[in-house]
């Protein structure tokens, strides 16, 4: 709970040490991730406010922190403390003043941007030996453009001018992250927003060689593990906006359609409007967009009707829900109906009493502080960081549509006298195949963020996923469902590795599925297709684990629903078992799900 609010650098450390004093066993429903920082400043001041950022996001973490610029050292020599400590996480907090040092003011553009790319070729090789070293997440931090005016404005045409070079490093950085898949943690981006003099103190750096300053440490904290998190699947999913003195300026009961304050010509009127665009660009990105309201229903569907400033339109919604009911029964309804969990919700209202009964209601519901003026409502959303995302695939891009048309679905549901009838009436067909390059950074996504579905909740990057379709003898599948309602998008991915003591057994190592499918039969035809494939491939039994998680409790009977028998394998500590289906003994499940093979 400490962990929510703001808290300063000393704060920070305080809460850090009172954690460290007073720890027991840890919480087995916290995950424990190992993470390393390699700098080529001082960094100590920063282990507190991560390990107080991953509290905030229910994660815990283990810090190793290299010796001062000894980051090749650690990563090559075999006996290293970080050799001993093998992150699951890597993070290079490096400083642009390597880079700089090296190109004299007169150089030439041409030699300015060779001299770049081979620090950048330089970094990638650092990235790749920890990949390969440990297996682990790599996040590369942008650098800080601390160099001082040269030619003044001319400092951006001139090739050798320090503050040119870092910002052409920090761009061809971000360009190999993205190619390499790579986690990018922006502190350039975030200098630039909130004042370089709030992230780097000269005098620090002139005695202690700490290039983010002791003040931004919370700040800095908090944006690694926003990173982190969402790698992992705990960003936010869906943004919930109430409507009067919100979307709009004014209450549209009271002051009617012709009243409420919304577009071009007042401040307040271009506020509301400015949240309204910046709600849909997060729709247009993937985030599902709600109204929570207490309303009548028709006046406020008109508003998005016939509103001529009105950006939003009805349909940019997943869901609307506006009555006078309790608002935090109407947030379970909303998660309930999206498929999603309590905790994946942004709920956003200009009303100080219904945010505190959200708060004290819901505590797992995000419920950001707004300002009193509603100019700064969107930078108080984006400067949160709810909605933090390591990528954009095509599927984000129709994820909006998707969830509309679940409401479709639902429609369908509602109108058909028994489950039999609605399932086959979708007219459901699933494309399958194995894993496509193309797809990866998909497939990568899906099994970082999946959390009910995931019988193992295991993570594998993008590289370990293009590594495991390189295996002998392993078998990738992706499914993608359709029905009369359009394409679900990729919504499946399994992974199976071939035992190496059997050469007839293989374990389904990683099973991820969108909840947006649940309960459409689709586990029932992932399975009998997996079996399918496993019998051509000379396979006898396949073997797979549960460990359960908070999150994933929704499968913990998967397995033996589909023939699995329990093995003897059983760790009565952690909850965790071991199936295995003999496929022998294997039936094909009956579903109403068409196939159409390689076509995924």
């Amino acid at each position: 709970m400490l962990a929510q609010h703001r808290l300063s650098f000393l704060e920070t450390i305080q809460l850090d040490r009172a954690i460290d004093n007073h720890r027991t066993e840890p919480d087995q429903k916290i995950p424990k991730i190992r993470l390393a920082v390699l700098a080529s400043a001082t960094v100590d001041h920063l282990a507190p406010s991560i390990r107080v950022a991953g509290l905030r996001r229910r994660l815990l973490f283990d810090l190793h922190v290299g010796p001062y610029g000894q980051y090749r050292q650690q990563l090559l020599e075999p006996e290293s403390s970080l050799q001993r400590f093998n992150p699951q996480i890597v993070l290079f907090s490096l400083s642009a003043r390597e880079l700089v040092a090296t190109v004299p003011v007169n150089a030439t553009a041409d030699e300015a941007e060779t001299a770049v790319h081979r620090h950048a070729e330089g970094l990638r090789l650092l990235w790749q030996r920890a990949r390969e070293a440990f297996r682990s997440t790599v996040v590369q931090q942008t650098f800080l453009n601390v160099a001082d005016p040269l030619f003044g404005s001319y400092d951006r045409l001139a090739g050798g001018a320090p503050s040119r070079m870092i910002a052409r490093l920090n761009e061809r950085v971000a360009e190999a992250a993205r190619e390499d898949g790579i986690l990018l943690l922006d502190v350039a981006r975030a200098s630039e927003r909130g004042g370089l003099d709030v992230w780097f103190d000269v005098t620090r750096w002139l005695q202690a060689k700490m290039e983010i300053a002791p003040q931004a440490a919370p700040l800095y904290g908090d944006l690694l593990v926003r990173v982190i998190a969402a790698q992992r699947g705990l960003a936010k999913k869906c943004l919930v906006l109430d409507l009067d003195n919100t979307l709009w300026g004014g209450v549209i009961g009271d002051d009617g359609l012709e009243g409420i304050v919304l577009g071009e010509g007042t401040g307040t009127g271009e506020a509301h409007l400015a949240l309204q665009r910046y709600a849909k660009q997060l729709r247009d990105r993937g985030v599902i967009l709600a109204v929570c309201s207490k309303n009548e229903p028709a006046a406020a569907e008109a508003a998005f009707r016939q509103h001529p400033e009105m950006l939003l339109k009805r349909s940019d919604f997943a869901t609307f829900v506006a009555n006078w009911d309790d608002k935090a029964a109407n947030l379970r309804r909303i998660a309930e109906q999206l498929n999603i969990g309590m905790e994946s919700l942004v709920f956003v209202d200009d009303n100080p009493a219904e945010r505190a009964r959200i708060r004290e209601s819901l505590p797992m519901v995000a419920v950001p502080e707004m300002p009193a003026d509603p100019a700064y409502y969107v930078r108080c959303l984006a400067d949160a960081g709810y909605f933090e995302s390591v990528a954009f695939t095509a599927e984000d891009s129709r994820r909006a549509e998707q969830y509309s048309a679940n409401a479709s679905r639902d429609a369908f549901l509602e109108s058909s006298q028994t489950m039999d009838e609605f399932l086959k009436g979708l007219e459901m067909s699933v494309n399958f195949g194995p894993f496509q390059k193309v797809d990866l950074a998909r497939i990568a996504q899906l099994i970082g963020k999946t959390n009910q579905f995931n019988p193992t909740t295991r993570r594998h990057s993008l590289d370990d996923v293009a590594r495991f379709m390189a295996v002998d003898g392993s078998l990738t599948l992706q499914f993608r469902l359709v029905d009369r309602f359009g394409d679900n998008g990729l919504v499946s991915a399994m992974i199976l590795l071939p035992d190496p003591s059997f050469s007839d057994v293989m374990e389904i190592d990683t099973w991820v599925m969108s909840c947006r499918v649940f309960g459409r039969q689709l586990e029932r035809e992932a399975m009998n297709i997996a079996v399918d494939a496993a019998r051509q491939m000379g396979v006898r039994t396949l073997r797979a684990d549960y460990i359960p998680t908070p999150k994933n409790d929704v499968v913990s009977s998967l397995y033996p629903s589909l023939g699995f028998r329990p093995s003897q394998k059983v760790d009565f500590n952690g909850g965790s078992t071991t199936w295995v289906l003999h496929l022998s003994e294997y039936y094909p499940h009956s579903t109403y799900i068409a196939r159409r093979p390689g076509a995924a």
